[in-house]
């Protein structure tokens, strides 16, 4: 076998692809961990997002009956609401901070896989999710005595749906940065946020109107929501709630990676991702 050879099979087979993968998450890693302003702004939001909502948990509590029965709901649904949002935000930012660094075009000229740069981009959304969420959910207990690790076992199924679908929203923002460049980089902002007020996060589906029910029932974070309620308000494990949000977290995630690689394969042939950033 010639180098050259050598060298062409050194970049293929699963350990080869999981070092490429795990050089791109500790480029995140390292990015962030010497950068203390973007530590603090993983914590910041959802920090304070669970003292507002916390302090107006409190005041409905001694208002409204329902409130008291379903104790820490709202509390609840900021934070799992704030585990969809960043998870999204963490796919895009990362690619952004690669379009930023104009670096985009080192990269894939690497032997990284658009695969194995998808799941670098996930598994640093988790990351940032984990961060940013875990010091918020550990002050709602010092400072209202609610704790959304009491849902147990229904919180792992409803973090990691809330998780998937913000992938899948983060990837389809990825693919639209390539194709049209930083012009877009707005979406990345706000693509989320279209699709809170038919997610039902702070009220049931139920006082929505019939037609607009029907558009709140394709979205997996409808179906997590409602479930959250149910466990926190009922004490019910709806298993199929859990059920419809999985499936419908199944097409989206393929259709997004879909949507990615797609977007890659244009860019790539156009000759645009050299020139992003420019």
């Amino acid at each position: 076998m010639s180098a050259a050879d050598a060298r062409v099979a050194g970049t293929r087979g699963p350990i080869a692809s999981w070092r490429r993968l795990q050089a791109m998450v500790l480029r995140y890693v390292y990015l962030y961990r010497g950068s203390w302003p973007r530590l603090l702004e993983l914590t910041y939001w959802p920090t304070l997002q669970m003292v507002m909502w916390g302090f107006l948990t409190i005041f409905l509590a001694s208002k409204s009956g329902f409130f008291v029965q379903a104790g820490g709901v709202l509390i609840a649904a900021v934070l799992l609401w704030d585990v969809l949002f960043r998870s999204s935000l963490g796919v895009s930012l990362s690619f952004l901070e690669e379009m930023w660094s104009r670096n985009l075009g080192h990269i894939f000229v690497s032997p990284l896989r658009p695969g194995e740069f998808i799941a670098a981009l996930t598994l640093m959304s988790l990351l940032r999710v984990l961060i940013g969420i875990i010091p918020a959910a550990l002050l709602a207990i010092w400072l209202y005595e609610y704790s959304i690790f009491d849902m147990g076992l229904p919180l792992i199924a409803f973090f990691t749906n809330l998780q998937v679908m913000g992938w899948s929203f983060g990837l389809i923002v990825c693919g639209l940065l390539m194709r049209y460049g930083l012009g877009a980089e707005s979406i990345a902002w706000f693509a989320i946020f279209a699709i809170a007020p038919f997610s039902a996060i702070y009220y049931p589906l139920t006082v929505m109107p019939d037609w607009l029910q029907w558009i709140a029932g394709i979205l997996p974070s409808t179906h997590v929501f409602e479930g959250m309620r149910a466990v926190l308000v009922e004490k019910t494990f709806r298993t199929d709630l859990l059920f419809n949000a999985v499936a419908l977290n199944a097409a989206y995630l393929t259709v997004s990676v879909a949507v990615f690689l797609r977007f890659f394969r244009s860019a790539r042939e156009r000759g645009l991702i050299l020139q992003i950033g420019e």
